[in-house]
Formats: structure tokens, sequence, C-alpha cells
């Protein structure tokens, strides 16, 4: 039988964990967009923080990014991760926690992965079944 606690664990993130994720993303976003880091190649692209995935204990966060069009995606996140620690200075100043959560940045791969189905649902094989077109 399933403690009250491992319902919790299988229900996906709390509330809070969502919220602290969100509040990242937004601070991380917004130290970027003011050129805070002094960075030639982040002031050149601008970038934009899809998501931020905390974990459960808040002292990691994942921050998925995505170069405006795509461009240069290998450039930038060494850039990011070449200034982390200051990023991570900046956001512990800014949110209220016991641990400043330690910084991993990735490249967002979803956009990538939609298209690739907007292809696949466009293919007209697949739009003839999809659609329930006559066979023959």
């Amino acid at each position: 039988m399933k403690t009250e606690r491992d319902r919790k664990r299988d229900s996906g993130p709390s509330v809070r964990v969502l919220r602290v994720g969100e509040q990242v993303r937004h601070l991380l976003s917004e130290i970027l967009a003011r050129g805070d880091v002094h960075d030639d190649v982040l002031a050149t692209h601008p970038v934009s923080i899809t998501e931020v995935r905390m974990s459960p204990d808040l002292r990691h966060a994942t921050v998925f990014v995505k170069p405006l069009l795509g461009k240069d995606e290998e450039a930038v996140l060494k850039a990011l991760r070449t200034n982390t620690a200051y990023l991570q200075k900046s956001v512990a100043a800014k949110v209220r926690m016991k641990y400043a959560a330690k910084l991993k940045f990735l490249a967002d791969e979803s956009f990538d992965e939609a298209s690739h189905i907007d292809a696949l649902l466009r293919d007209p094989k697949v739009a003839r079944d999809l659609g329930g077109g006559e066979e023959g």
C-alpha cells in the first residue's frame, strides 16, 4: 500500500518547486535581457529561457535555453556555462532560499521535436490516414 509520501512523489513536482522554477526562469531572462552578463556571445545573441526544472530539494536547476532563431547554439551554451557562477550568484541574491541552486544549462530540443512531428503529420500518407480518406 502506498503511503501519502509515495503518492506525493508519484504525482510530479510540487507547486512550490514549479513556482521557484518559474521565478528562476524570469530572473535569468531579466539578467540576460538587461545585458548584465559581460560576454560578447551573450551580448550579440538574444537567448530565450524556455523552462527551468528544479530538483525536489531546490538545490539544482536545469535551465533549458534556445538562442533566437537557433543560431550558434553551442557557442551560446558555452557562454552560459562559462558565466554560470555569476548567474547563480545573481539568482541567489534575489530568490530567498536556504541554498543557492546550482544551474545547469541545456539546449531546448522541444522546438526541433515539434517541427519534426509537424513535418510527419503533414506527410500526404499520414494526412490521408488521419483524415479517414478513401482507400484504393
